[in-house]
């Protein structure tokens, strides 16, 4: 079958209007057709049914980006080894989107569409098939990693240093997702905040949320001498060490964590390029890793740190949004631009760099990885 991005994208187009239904719809289909899978899953699936259409909706409108799309599709393969998937699984998955979409698409259903979309998902599931058998003989599905230190920065947010039994290869801004004893089967993601470093070990910056099952295991039931799953690294926002431009970073709370892993890594590679941090929160006392971030610019000339505080009027500093903030500067369109943080934030940030002139292709982003 030829694969037509068109037909996929625009019978999708009816169906993302409804993502919730047509989710709780497939995850229905699936279980009653497959009940041996139920167990594959978390008790609630709230957030499962979001990350579905997330990467559902990812892929899509990445089908006529077939590099970029290979590399996510691949990710995604070695990460639900972690939750057992085989080969045969994405058969009964198939055919419960199949029959999803159908139902809510049913306004423009033909047997082209339809035939595009089984082009379409035989081929994303065979890139994650292989991409998942290349990586059993080589990486193990997930990692046990003790918690070697625990500080509570804030209320609600704490740092967590881990360290794997193995070794865990990634590049500075990548996540990984996290289980915890407390809560079986229910994975959430976080960024790691270091470059990689020679004793393997990870931070994590994690804040709790109301409801957050894993980020408030972390950050008020976990202790030095606790041991949590990891799944495999994933995320492209990755620095580029080829570039030679200097660096804008703009980061939201903990949106920060992959931020600084990729500042770390751009200063470990010997590279001097200018970097202008901006790290912002709501008060000062939210920015919880500043005094840290002062002893990196300290040892490094060329990076200057701006924290930034939007709802402290007594704060002695830089006040305002990040969005704004970041156009109270000279032209940034000769910079390399990473941000990371609340959607909103990472949205509005992107548009107006875009509006002031920054290539889109200089700007990575990412979403501050929590339980939303």
């Amino acid at each position: 079958m030829t694969l037509n991005p068109r037909l996929v994208k625009e019978s999708f187009s009816v169906v993302e209007p409804v993502a919730g239904k047509a989710a709780a719809y497939f995850y229905g289909r699936l279980f009653a057709e497959n009940p041996h899978l139920r167990g594959m899953f978390p008790p609630a699936m709230d957030v499962q049914r979001e990350r579905l259409f997330g990467a559902l909706t990812r892929i899509i409108w990445s089908l006529d980006s077939p590099g970029g799309l290979a590399s996510y599709l691949g990710q995604l393969g070695r990460d639900h080894r972690k939750y057992g998937v085989i080969a045969e699984h994405y058969t009964a998955v198939g055919n419960a989107l199949l029959a999803t979409i159908r139902r809510f698409a049913a306004e423009v259903w033909t047997a082209e569409i339809e035939a595009a979309w089984i082009a379409a998902y035989t081929a994303a599931a065979n890139l994650m098939i292989e991409s998942a058998a290349a990586d059993e003989g080589a990486s193990p599905a997930w990692w046990l990693a003790e918690v070697v230190d625990h500080e509570r920065r804030t209320e609600d947010i704490a740092v967590l240093t881990l360290r794997p039994g193995q070794r865990l290869p990634y590049l500075a801004g990548q996540y990984v997702n996290v289980q915890t004893a407390r809560w079986p089967r229910v994975w959430r993601t976080f960024s790691i905040a270091n470059a990689p470093r020679p004793d393997n070990t990870i931070r994590l910056h994690v804040r709790g949320v109301p409801g957050g099952w894993v980020s408030t295991t972390l950050v008020r039931h976990t202790r030095i001498g606790d041991t949590v799953m990891l799944g495999p690294p994933m995320g492209t926002m990755t620095a580029e060490d080829d570039a030679g431009r200097d660096l804008l970073c703009v980061a939201g709370g903990t949106g920060l964590a992959p931020i600084k892993a990729i500042v770390e890594h751009v200063i470990a590679s010997g590279r001097r390029p200018h970097i202008h941090l901006l790290f912002g929160a709501r008060t000062g006392a939210e920015l919880y890793d500043l005094p840290d971030l002062i002893r990196l610019e300290s040892s490094f000339p060329w990076l200057r740190v701006l924290p930034v505080v939007s709802c402290q009027p007594s704060w002695d500093g830089m006040r305002g949004y990040l969005p704004e903030v970041t156009r109270r500067f000279h032209t940034w369109s000769d910079h390399d631009v990473y941000v990371c943080g609340p959607a909103a934030m990472v949205n509005e940030t992107v548009h107006r760099l875009q509006a002031d002139g920054v290539p889109p292709a200089r700007i990575h982003r990412d979403v501050a990885h929590a339980e939303w």
